[in-house]
């Protein structure tokens, strides 16, 4: 029996293990997906979770589970010997240890890329995994506790401050629900308007939300804007350093909150500690098939897909598929599939795939979708984008879940309950420990 090892439990390591499951012969083959995590991370779902239209829980996905023929192993890789069909582990809790295997399949996603800005690592908060929703959204539900009960100045200012960087889909998608939260608060802080509110959305390029066209992108620049959020295009941060924020347009203020949703990186694993072919990008090297390798040299049982693999995109040909979830769900199926091929003496089948359309949620009621020239854009897009993600999220559990927790904000709201103090559980029990005594 041949030993297959998925290296990464994202997108497109569980549809590839999911799969696998369902169609592999009993005893035609052992899987092992290695992870740290227990759980695949839905990200479409992350604007939301900040927002609380979904709960933190449902945006997870847990591995074992749904996982229940495959070896999890809680660790991460850190070295691919591929020539000695080999990696090495390092677990949670435990020493490294070395895993043969026979197949490996590489989807190790990627990583935030920052630039090295000063501040930056030490104040900003990423946007790919749910723990970080989830505290962005408490960050925000305590500044305004604490801002509500401050006079107007530089404090209040600063708790109310948030800047988010990087207006891809997942940094505008945030921030419009982030800025929705926000204004509707303010119902329920009869101190505060929206002038105490200040929301910056910074992007290094002349456009947001690239894969849509000029006149969806005008509208959703028009919608954040007159809902009080400052958009900074063609503009950088040079600088961080203790929450103040300096753009290279000039602007600078003091930020409770920093969001970083600017780009991505190759893992450190793909970068440097592995004998598979890389890239000058630091991706792994692979053919629209998905085996590693090129046209004219294929590297034996492996293979590679998501963010982590650089793709041809045979519908635009000379580019790479781009990195992102609907590429990396239907990477992982066609991986499963062609692992199965290959097991079976059959020849493998090469990923082509056409974008769907684009489709965006901007705050609670609001979206906006494009798909070629149709674009659709308000209550309608946003509805849209909620049919579809319950439709995707994998599991019956999950949409079940979803849709209740959607139905219950549909009658009774959003909760706008902080547990920001769950990121130090013990704070209650040591300050009454310490005052016993007295």
């Amino acid at each position: 029996m041949r030993r297959i090892v998925v290296v990464g439990g994202g997108y497109a390591g569980f549809y590839t293990a999911w799969k696998l499951e369902k169609k592999l012969r009993r005893g035609e083959a052992e899987v092992i997906l290695i992870d740290p995590r227990p759980y695949m991370t839905y990200q479409p779902f992350l604007p939301e979770v900040l927002s609380g239209s979904v709960e933190a829980r449902h945006a997870a996905i847990s591995l074992r589970r749904n996982l229940r023929r495959t070896r999890i192993i809680a660790g991460s890789v850190t070295r691919v010997e591929h020539a000695r069909r080999t990696v090495t582990i390092h677990p949670v809790n435990g020493e490294d240890f070395e895993l043969p295997y026979d197949v490996i399949a590489v989807t190790a996603g990627a990583i935030t890329r920052t630039f090295d800005l000063p501040g930056i690592a030490d104040h900003a908060i990423g946007m790919k995994h749910v723990e970080e929703a989830v505290a962005v959204r408490d960050r925000l539900l305590t500044a305004f506790d604490e801002a509500s009960v401050l006079p107007p100045g530089p404090v209040r200012r600063r708790l109310l401050t948030v800047v988010f960087v990087g207006a891809g889909f997942n940094g505008v998608e945030s921030f419009g629900e982030l800025l929705s939260l926000a204004n509707s608060l303010l119902k329920s802080y009869p101190g505060l308007s929206r002038d105490d509110l200040s929301f910056h959305l910074v992007e290094a390029t002349q456009r947001m939300l690239p894969e849509v066209t000029d006149g969806p992108r005008a509208w959703v620049r028009r919608l954040l804007e007159g809902r009080g959020g400052h958009l900074h295009l063609e503009t950088t941060v040079t600088s961080a350093v203790d929450g103040h924020v300096v753009l290279s347009d000039g602007s600078e203020f003091d930020a409770e909150l920093i969001v970083w949703t600017a780009g991505n990186a190759a893992t450190r694993l793909v970068r440097g500690h592995t004998d598979l072919p890389v890239t000058a990008r630091g991706l792994i090297q692979t053919r629209p098939d998905l085996r590693v390798g090129t046209d004219d040299e294929i590297v034996p049982d492996a293979w590679a897909a998501g963010d982590d693999a650089a793709i041809p995109d045979l519908a635009v040909p000379g580019s790479l598929t781009v990195p992102n979830a609907q590429n990396a769900v239907r990477q992982g199926k066609l991986l499963a599939k062609n692992l199965l091929a290959n097991l079976r003496g059959r020849e493998p089948k090469q990923y082509k795939h056409h974008t769907l359309g684009a489709v965006a949620t901007l705050g609670l009621g609001t979206g906006v979708f494009q798909f070629r020239r149709i674009v659709v854009k308000g209550p309608l897009a946003w509805l849209m984008h909620r049919g579809y993600h319950v439709l995707a999220v994998p599991t019956w559990d999950r949409k079940v879940r979803v849709l209740a927790v959607w139905l219950a904000a549909a009658v009774y709201g959003r909760d706008i309950v902080s547990l920001a103090s769950v990121q130090q559980p013990r704070a209650a029990f040591t300050t009454e420990a310490d005052r016993t005594g007295e």
